[in-house]
């Protein structure tokens, strides 16, 4: 199976440059908001302390994480009867970005401020994971099959490197290192820090513009657009879904091993200041860090992904992965946390771009975003558990304790994915392609 190309080269490239930089654009959303800057303020000034803050914090991943799995499945089945990807895709980009300014807007000492900047986040997260569900179903439509590990990887570097210059700039211009950031903004009640998610969509809209307008949609519409008919598809596919067994396994496999990163991916910033007692300026800078190892790791491992298979580079990245969460949690010092952090970094990467890229090669081509909505859902179905998990036990035995709580994850989704066939599967998807 092989993925229709532009006219000619210098259009071709256009296109995947073009895709790979909505990576790049998106990053600054799960960087600075999700994962560290506005996650760790959050937990540290809206409720009486971190460990209260923290169980907060997890109680928004939790519903986001409920609504992407119910939403996911069900739109990419619209956008597959409508074959308008992009046009889904620029809503719920347009969704998250008009989200992230109003977060800006919410201090810690007005009424509700904990509810109001809770449902202000969950309604960002779910249009951003809702978009990546059509962003990701390009992939296959737009890469060659035996390049779509290093595309991937391509797009997830870009990624993380989008993610560090925009960390970069919040450090400099928004947080300051030791004093005020180079724009001056106020500090009260944190002010400044808030203003970084005037950065994050100001980013995230202006990088997003090469895919939008550029990135041709390439499906045809296959019926009316309307929930019915979507749901009535989904559960034609689902009577069909022998036909796909390892796509089945490897989501399972998926559902339970990206519950570990997602949490790591939410609290690392959290257990940074909470534990190891880091400033914010500390957590951009080790978060810098990982964003580099993950940005290089993603990129260099693509080309393993193509060579090897996505399934043993997902398996590589989840032993690694664990390892570092194991060191992370039991680390005596900063040193230690900063080794476990690269660990997570390189390998955070080539986990999630070969994942994507694994699949985008079981996609039979009629149901990319339909197939891709299943990718979303199994990465959200239970990613209340992470959190929810870590949360509890943060709030019995401390943090260190609800960290470690992601090595059951990786143990439990890397075992599973032993058991998918990766060859059977690209069969499959190719005979559901021609038949």
């Amino acid at each position: 199976m092989t993925a229709p190309q532009s006219s000619s080269p210098s259009a071709y490239r256009k296109t995947i440059w073009s895709w790979c930089l909505y990576d790049w654009a998106n990053s600054a959303f799960t960087t600075l908001v999700v994962t560290f800057i506005y996650a760790t303020y959050f937990t540290q000034t809206f409720a009486a302390d971190e460990n209260i803050g923290t169980q907060l914090w997890s109680r928004g991943i939790v519903i986001s994480s409920l609504f992407i799995a119910i939403l996911s499945p069900i739109l990419g089945a619209v956008a597959d009867r409508g074959g308008s990807r992009r046009r889904y895709l620029a809503i719920s980009t347009l969704i998250c970005v008009a989200a992230t300014v109003a977060l800006t807007f919410v201090s810690p000492s007005q009424n509700a401020a904990v509810i109001t900047a809770l449902t202000i986040f969950v309604i960002g997260n779910v249009a951003f994971e809702v978009g990546m569900v059509f962003y990701n179903s390009f992939l296959p439509a737009i890469a060659p099959q035996e390049q779509i590990g290093r595309i991937s990887g391509y797009g997830w570097g870009l990624g993380y490197a989008g993610g560090l210059i925009a960390l970069v700039l919040g450090l400099v211009g928004f947080v300051g290192l030791g004093g005020d950031g180079l724009l001056g903004l106020s500090t009260e009640n944190g002010f400044n820090i808030r203003a970084t998610n005037l950065l994050v969509a100001g980013w995230f809209l202006l990088f997003s513009l090469p895919m939008l307008l550029l990135v041709r949609d390439g499906k045809s519409a296959t019926g009316p657009v309307n929930i019915r008919g979507a749901i009535s598809d989904l559960a034609q596919t689902f009577r069909q879904i022998r036909q796909y067994r390892e796509v089945v396994k490897f989501l399972i496999a998926r559902l339970i091993y990206n519950d570990g990163l997602i949490t790591i991916f939410a609290f690392g910033g959290i257990y940074a200041a909470g534990t190891f007692d880091m400033s914010f300026q500390d957590v951009i800078m080790f978060a810098i860090v990982i964003n580099v190892g993950a940005g290089l790791g993603a990129a260099v491992f693509g080309f393993f992904d193509d060579k090897a298979g996505g399934k043993i580079t997902v398996l590589i990245s989840i032993v690694a992965l664990a390892a570092s969460a194991l060191l992370a949690a039991v680390a005596p010092s900063r040193l230690f946390l900063w080794i476990a952090g690269v660990g997570i970094g390189v390998f955070a990467g080539p986990n999630q771009a070969a994942s994507r890229s694994l699949m985008a090669r079981f996609v039979p081509e009629r149901h990319q975003v339909e197939f891709f909505g299943f990718f979303a859902f199994s990465g959200k179905a239970t990613a209340f558990m992470g959190p929810l998990l870590l949360g509890t036990l943060t709030a019995s035995f401390g943090q260190r304790v609800g960290v470690a709580s992601v090595l059951i994850f990786f143990a439990v989704g890397g075992g599973l994915l032993m058991l998918v066939d990766e060859k059977k599967g690209i069969e499959a998807a190719q005979k559901a392609t021609v038949a």
